[in-house]
């Protein structure tokens, strides 16, 4: 078991991007418990600074692939403390610690536990929609999709985060998702109503100014 859990922490070590310090961000949610000592074989785990910079889902089983199911477990577990400690500084206000500690949560959770990953990223997302960093929040809700196709509060928060951006199209498709799951989610129900008409009113102004274009360009 501990050579399993050393070869995983030696190759963490060693990916791009995971040497240098990182400032939290935000997230959601979650209670700040005690210091916990560190032994030998749990090496202190690095901060991601860019959601861009973590391993694939697919990287990381490979990397778990010599952990035992107790290694997992623990694992699994920690990165519940880590999520609780998220959601009390989320509720706090501190954005930036929560999003640290929703960072460590993912570092050591186990690639398996896909409903524990997905809850991780859509959290961070939260915390990051604070601090108004939308592009790096919608890869997180995107990743929460991806590992949980029916995760509806992180299809309506990139839906959100979708309409922040003007990204109506791909907006418009995440709020049907959720209305179509749950049809008493009023905010979904309303954007449904209200993206229509933005998006061919869009629409209708960039044909105009094609049409301008085109026009510009037979008069020279």
């Amino acid at each position: 078991m501990k050579h399993g859990e050393l070869l995983f922490s030696e190759i963490w070590r060693h990916l791009p991007g995971l040497n240098s310090p990182v400032i939290m961000e935000e997230t959601e949610a979650g209670e700040r418990g005690a210091a916990r000592p560190l032994t030998p074989e749990q090496p202190e785990p690095e901060i991601f600074s860019d959601c861009d910079q973590e391993p694939e889902e697919e990287m990381l089983q490979e990397l778990e692939k010599e952990l035992s199911d107790e290694e997992r477990e623990k694992r699994r577990e920690e990165s519940g403390r880590f999520k609780e400690e998220g959601n009390t500084e989320f509720k706090k206000g501190d954005y930036i610690a929560a999003e640290n500690s929703y960072s460590r949560g993912l570092q050591i959770c186990p690639a398996c536990c896909h409903k524990e990953r997905a809850i991780l990223f859509s959290n961070r997302a939260a915390a990051r929609m604070k601090q108004d960093k939308k592009d790096s929040a919608i890869t997180d809700c995107t990743k929460a999709i991806k590992l949980n196709p029916d995760y509806i509060r992180a299809k309506l928060r990139r839906a959100e985060l979708y309409e922040k951006t003007d990204k109506l199209d791909e907006a418009l498709e995440d709020y049907k998702f959720v209305l179509e799951r749950d049809p008493s989610v009023q905010h979904a129900r309303e954007a449904c109503m209200r993206l229509p008409k933005q998006i061919e009113e869009r629409n209708e102004k960039m044909k105009e100014e094609m049409i301008s274009k085109l026009k510009d360009r037979k008069s020279t």
